[in-house]
């Protein structure tokens, strides 16, 4: 009994000794360091795990980083793509087959008017429904260059909030954005040039031959508006070969013909 007695006060002295000398080394540290060893570590460590989540979340959640590349460099190289685009399109279009010999632009019969290409062939009169959508290409190609200064007032005064946008956006999107812009306005330049057109290239006169034999063969009234039908074409088609150049330079860099489409596609690489 007195051995266990001893015992226990041999373990409660030392356990004692234990705390005061711990505690007598937190005093020190403290003193010593500043830090107090009695404040719980779980705190200092959950705000170091939020600093740095913070910090990561703000690095993922930055700015794509363009290099050093400059707001006015990205605002000339869009201009310049989209000025490309826009030349070389009606230069082509606006020639003898521009519109006819080029199958993704080609105007085709009206879809109201294509049971009339049917009924023509069927009686031997395909050479005429060939001729009269030949004059409806060459009503286009004759109106297109009306096009150029409708998209170069567009082009110039894009913004550099829209340059920015347009850039970083999918292969389309300056076309897109010049569609935006010029589409009414195209139209309503087109339609007096494109009825004027086709006048010029005989297919008014050569259509309205076209209609009037085939409502006399079947009994029918069919009309149609062709000057708003080769107005919509036409724009379409300058449309279609805008688009096929950005999408050019933006993915071939071969096509990137001057420094700054360089730097500002090689730039739109990196996205």
């Amino acid at each position: 009994m007195r051995k266990t007695i001893l015992l226990a006060g041999i373990l409660l002295f030392s356990v004692s000794a234990q705390a005061q000398i711990l505690d007598i080394l937190k005093s020190t540290v403290k003193d010593k360091t500043g830090i107090d060893l009695n404040t719980p570590v779980k705190t200092t460590t959950a705000s170091t795990t939020s600093t740095s989540t913070s910090k990561s979340t703000t690095t993922t959640t930055s700015p794509i980083n363009l290099g050093n590349l400059t707001s006015t460099q990205i605002s000339t190289g869009l201009k310049d793509a989209l000025s490309l685009g826009v030349t070389e399109g009606v230069k082509k279009l606006g020639v003898t087959d521009g519109f006819l010999k080029n199958e993704a632009v080609k105007i085709l019969m009206p879809e109201k008017l294509r049971k009339i290409d049917t009924t023509l062939r069927s009686v031997g009169l395909g050479s005429l429904a060939d001729q009269g959508v030949k004059l409806l290409n060459r009503a286009a190609e004759d109106a297109v260059t009306e096009a150029a200064p409708i998209f170069t007032k567009a082009i110039t005064s894009m913004t550099i909030t829209d340059a920015k946008n347009i850039l970083l956006g999918s292969d389309n999107s300056a076309t897109n954005y010049l569609q935006g812009k010029t589409q009414s306005q195209l139209f309503t330049a087109f339609q007096p040039k494109v009825k004027a057109s086709l006048g010029k290239v005989g297919a008014d006169t050569l259509w309205k031959s076209i209609i009037s034999k085939y409502n006399t063969l079947t009994g029918q009234a069919v009309t149609t508006d062709l000057n708003e039908y080769v107005t919509t074409e036409t724009i379409n088609g300058v449309f279609k070969m805008v688009a096929d150049k950005e999408s050019g330079i933006r993915n071939t860099p071969a096509m990137r013909t001057t420094s700054i489409l360089q730097k500002v596609f090689g730039a739109q690489d990196r996205k």
